[in-house]
């Protein structure tokens, strides 16, 4: 019986020390030349916290802001730019003007534009160049956006959160 017992408290504790671990660790995403940490375990975390409510909350099924394919398209040497001017738009339109009504939501929400914040900082000491492609891409997320109303248009572009910790993941493997 306390064999099973010290076996359990044993098991429990590497779980907990493995999830700690994990909350730490960073990955470096390889944007060109320019190498950032980010802690995407955090960036899930924060995302999961608030996924559901944006979600659900988005009556704009047919207007996409950030297709999957958008993403694909990013070329090679522009990755780096891409970001930056994507983190730009998370930053300064869409976490400035969504709002929830519950506390928990909102805390996350404000946790993930810091890191986003943070990213974009360290995005920026990298000096990316912009090919006109690049800028065009992005311009079209704005042009989608400006098309809904302002709390519509946030409440949409966080539930599309999951293609860009989807594409920041893929990014982040590549060496």
């Amino acid at each position: 019986m306390v064999m099973r017992m010290l076996l359990s408290c044993s098991v429990c504790l590497l779980l907990l020390l493995s999830c700690l671990r994990e909350a730490v660790e960073s990955r470096t995403l390889h944007l060109d030349s320019c190498s950032v940490n980010v802690h995407t375990h955090e960036l899930r975390k924060y995302y999961s916290g608030m996924r559901s409510d944006a979600v659900s909350a988005d009556g704009e099924i047919g207007v996409k802001l950030l297709d999957k394919s958008l993403m694909k398209k990013v070329q090679e040497g522009q990755r780096c730019c891409f970001m930056r001017l994507l983190l730009r738009f998370y930053v300064e339109r869409v976490f400035s003007n969504h709002a929830s009504s519950e506390p928990q939501q909102q805390r996350c929400s404000s946790a993930l534009a810091n890191a986003f914040v943070s990213i974009r900082r360290d995005i920026h000491k990298c000096h990316c160049l912009c090919g006109e492609e690049t800028q065009r891409q992005i311009d079209s997320v704005h042009a989608e956006f400006n098309k809904l109303q302002i709390n519509q248009a946030s409440q949409k572009a966080v539930g599309e959160l999951d293609t860009v910790l989807e594409w920041l993941e893929g990014v982040g493997q590549k060496t």
